[in-house]
C-alpha cells in the first residue's frame, strides 16, 4: 500500500482559484508516494480527519507568509498573503508535531514552519539582506544557480552523503532567526539557511530550494521526495500495527 501524502495547494488570487506545480505531484510518485491535493479551506473540525487520511505532508511553496505570524507588520514587499493557507498548514504542522507524522516542507514551507514555531523572516532579500548570490533566478528552474554547504551530522548529510551540492533557488522571503526548536542543515554561500530539521521528530524537515522542478535530472533532489515517501511508509506501518 503506497503511503498517501497530503500536499497544500497553491492560490492564485487574479484567477481565484487553486493550482498546483506539477512537480511536486510528480516528485512524490516518482518516489512511490500517492499524492492528494488537499482542501485550502477545509471546514475546521474536518482538519484531523483530512490528517488522519494522510501519512505525511508536503508545504509547497508560494505565497508570502504573513509577518503576524512572527509578530511583525507588513509592508509593501509581501506579497499574495493567503491567511486561510496560514491556517491551515499550522494546524496541520501542530498536528504533525503531535502524532510525529512526517513532513516535508519547500520553500514557503520552511519559512512558515520556522515563522510557527518562534523564528522570524526576511520579507524582502534584496533589500534587507543584498548579496551577489542569485536566489531568485529566471526559468529554467530545473539548473542550479549556486551552491549550499550540508553540515556533517545532519539527517541530510547523512541521506545525501555530501558535503556541498548544486541548488536551484527562487524566492524573496528566507529565514531570518532560527526558531529555537529547530537545527540548520545547510546555508548558501550569503549566510542563508537552506535546509533545516526538528532533532526530536523522527521526520520534520524543510529547505529553501525547489527539488520539484530538478529531480527528474537530480537523484539528490529525487532523494528529498523518497526519504519522505520512506518515512511516511514507516508511519502507515506503525499505524497498521497499532491498529492490529
Amino acid at each position: 500500500m503506497k503511503p498517501v501524502i497530503g500536499v497544500t495547494p497553491l492560490f492564485d488570487d487574479d484567477k481565484d482559484s487553486l493550482w498546483m506545480v506539477p512537480g511536486y505531484i510528480d516528485g512524490i510518485t516518482a518516489a512511490g508516494g500517492l499524492p492528494l491535493i488537499l482542501p485550502l479551506k477545509p471546514c475546521e473540525r474536518d482538519i484531523p480527519d483530512i490528517f488522519d487520511v494522510c501519512d505525511g505532508f508536503l508545504f509547497t511553496g508560494g505565497n508570502d507568509v504573513d509577518p503576524k505570524l512572527y509578530g511583525e507588520s507588513l509592508t509593501d514587499k509581501c506579497e499574495g498573503i493567503n491567511k486561510d493557507r496560514d491556517f491551515l498548514e499550522k494546524r496541520l504542522l501542530h498536528l504533525c508535531i503531535e502524532a510525529d507524522k512526517p513532513l516535508l516542507g519547500i520553500c514557503r514551507g520552511i519559512q512558515l514552519i520556522n515563522a510557527l514555531l518562534g523564528g522570524t523572516l526576511y520579507k524582502d532579500l534584496p533589500t534587507e539582506h543584498p548579496s551577489p548570490v542569485e536566489h531568485h533566478m529566471k526559468p529554467p528552474y530545473d539548473i542550479p544557480c549556486h551552491s549550499v554547504t550540508i553540515f556533517r551530522n545532519t539527517p541530510l548529510h547523512k541521506l545525501l552523503k555530501k558535503d556541498v551540492i548544486e541548488v536551484n533557488s527562487y524566492h524573496h522571503q528566507a529565514v531570518k532567526a532560527l526558531a529555537p526548536c529547530l537545527k540548520p542543515m545547510a546555508l548558501s554561500p550569503d549566510g542563508i539557511t537552506e535546509a533545516v530539521y526538528m532533532p526530536n521528530k523522527k521526520y520534520i524537515q524543510a529547505v529553501q530550494w525547489h527539488p520539484e522542478f530538478m529531480f527528474s535530472k537530480d537523484p539528490d533532489q529525487l532523494a528529498l521526495f523518497k526519504e519522505l515517501v520512506r518515512k511516511a511508509f514507516e508511519c502507515k506501518e506503525r499505524s497498521l500495527k497499532s491498529c492490529g
